[in-house]
């Protein structure tokens, strides 16, 4: 027997709940480097990027909270480029540039066993967001 709340299943908070974990967690990297697909961006573009990650988690959370089906989508592509994101990053930066990015410093070993748990973590959540994409019942293209 499921229990969910009236006219917000359980499931959704759970899901918009991560998400916006997800956005403190990006908006706490402001001003520090930014490495994407292999690259390492400071100042004012790893500024723009860690914005635009904040506003892509914020557009997420609204569009689980108000189920709607091409948030669905966009979760799963946007957990795809993540982990996509971090493989390329373990082989294109070094490890000592990749896990000094990290305050305070850790080692190689650590970056990479870690990764790998969170990639692992968000192919597990688009099984959980896919299994449960029945909740997913609005079908507009808008959110306002």
């Amino acid at each position: 027997m499921s229990v969910d709340l009236p006219g917000r299943p359980l499931a959704l908070l759970a899901l918009a709940a991560v998400y916006l974990f997800s956005l403190l967690t990006a908006l706490s990297s402001y001003g520090y480097p930014f490495p994407f697909m292999g690259h390492c961006y400071a100042g004012r573009a790893g500024e723009w990027l860690v914005f635009g990650d904040g506003m892509i988690s914020l557009y997420l959370i609204l569009g689980i909270l108000k189920r709607q089906r091409l948030s669905l989508w966009l979760l799963i592509g946007y957990n795809l480029l993540d982990v996509l994101n971090a493989g390329v990053n373990l082989v294109l930066l070094t490890p000592g540039d990749y896990a000094a990015l990290a305050d305070p410093p850790i080692s190689a070993t650590d970056l990479r066993n870690y990764t790998l748990a969170a990639g692992v973590l968000l192919m597990l959540l688009n099984v959980y967001a896919f299994g449960n994409r029945r909740h997913f019942s609005n079908r507009s293209l808008y959110l306002f």
